[in-house]
């Protein structure tokens, strides 16, 4: 549980929705995922929600599914994160602002500049997601043929965190003195020269931007995997995860904390968000029928791509009415595969039926009334299930002020969620410590 006893809440938008039907919906706003305008009308109404994050996700590939499904999907077309966050960061105060790089595909003192220029831009409100990309075909936009294999790729992650946290300390805090009497703008002897030679990287530094506010930008980590969890436990500050359920949640939650412990670290210097998408009605039954509805729009060749994804392997030849065939180790995201066996071995589903769950949203989800949905988030944050939860919402905008209008005064009622923002920094507001800078220790 965090240290104040509130949930930590940030929004997942992939930019927008991550549901396949969400841009079908009645009422929705079809170019909400390419729309400027629609995007930062929703930041601010997350921000005068009080949420913790904005966290866009990224995919560096279009043509990574048949163009039968990717023709019915709406995030087919999106914005570069950096781009479109700092733009927000301009019409926006409070509400931190998570973006996604890859450490596969993208240059470290590129990723080291670009969340350094975020934060400060932000006042500080900068969060660096870490991935290692699992899709093979971004490698071929890229200039690659294929990618490294998976625990490559974790190896590379691990010291590209290295490397870039480094080069964010290559100024002391007091470096930039800017003395005009005596032309002195800055303290060479608080400018550190990283000169980093390692397995897979090179750099000398030092970064040509000063330190950022937050020290650091916040890190984030997605990983599930053994690899992914003993990444985010060596380096993370928020953890996404997508446990099916409160028990799993709860074994999740006590292996990376215990695994942080182990690498030398406080369980509280990382907080724990899951997934969630939110389903609210007035009653249960309404909740329900939302969902429903709005799986239905989703179509049969979104629904195979989408498992395809997943499965790390094609599924469009599969028997759609019989069981899922074994399916092979993938160099792709083990965990999305193993996921998706799971559910499909546990709930006995046949391919069609598993196809449409993941085609639309095959996670954790909260289904009910205000009430029902807080007495849900609230038995989690209390058992160690998590400490918060990174919001899905079903449909734009109405999904998300059915949250932040509803759902979000009920947990205040309780004493669960924020009334006001502890802080300025995207670090304040998650309870989480400024790190000092390795070479110039306070």
């Amino acid at each position: 549980m965090t240290a104040d006893g509130k949930l930590r809440l940030g929004a997942f938008m992939r930019p927008v929705s991550l549901h396949t039907g969400a841009w079908r919906y009645p009422g929705a706003w079809p170019d909400a995922n390419f729309s400027f305008p629609r995007i930062a009308q929703l930041a601010q109404r997350l921000e005068a929600a009080k949420f913790d994050a904005f966290f866009m996700a990224d995919h560096l590939a279009v043509l990574n599914m048949p163009v039968e499904a990717l023709r019915r999907s709406h995030t087919a077309t999106s914005f570069e994160p950096f781009t479109l966050l700092s733009a927000l960061a301009a019409l926006t105060s409070h509400v931190g602002l998570i973006a996604t790089a890859s450490t596969t595909f993208d240059e470290l003192y590129h990723i080291a500049r670009r969340f350094a220029s975020l934060d400060h831009i932000s006042g500080g409100r900068a969060g660096w997601n870490i991935v290692t990309t699992s899709n093979p075909d971004a490698a071929l936009n890229f200039g690659r043929t294929g990618q490294p294999d998976h625990a490559a790729r974790y190896t590379r992650a691990r010291e590209f965190y290295d490397v870039v946290t480094g080069l964010w300390d290559s100024f002391a805090d007091d470096a930039f003195i800017r003395d005009a009497e005596s032309g002195i703008f800055f303290d060479p002897a608080r400018l550190h020269v990283l000169d980093h030679h390692g397995a897979d990287l090179n750099v000398r530094g030092p970064l040509n931007i000063a330190r950022p506010p937050q020290g650091w930008p916040v890190i984030v980590q997605a990983g599930q995997s053994e690899p992914g969890r003993q990444l985010a436990a060596e380096t993370a500050e928020a953890v996404f995860c997508a446990p099916r359920d409160l028990a799993q949640g709860q074994a999740f939650y006590r292996d990376v904390k215990s695994r942080a412990v182990a690498a030398g670290r406080s369980p509280d210097d990382i907080v724990i968000l899951p997934g969630a998408m939110v389903f609210v009605g007035d009653t249960l039954d309404e909740a329900r029928a939302l969902r429903a509805r709005l799986d239905s729009l989703v179509h049969y060749e979104s629904a195979i791509a989408s498992l395809s994804v997943a499965l790390g392997t094609d599924a469009s030849g599969f028997d759609p009415d019989a069981p899922l065939p074994p399916i092979p180790e993938t160099n792709q995201s083990k965990s999305s595969r193993e996921r998706a066996i799971e559910v499909a071995r546990d709930e006995g589903l046949t391919v069609r039926q598993l196809a449409q769950r993941l085609g639309g949203y095959g996670g954790l989800a909260f289904t009910g009334t205000p009430a029902m949905i807080a007495d849900q988030m609230e038995e989690w944050l209390a058992t160690g299930g998590s400490d918060g939860f990174n919001i899905c919402f079903p449909w734009l905008p109405g999904g998300l002020t059915d949250f932040t209008d509803r759902v979000v005064p009920e947990l205040q009622r309780r004493g669960l969620f924020r009334t006001e923002y502890e802080g300025q920094t995207l670090r304040e507001n998650l309870g989480l410590k400024r790190p000092q800078n390795r070479f110039f220790p306070a």
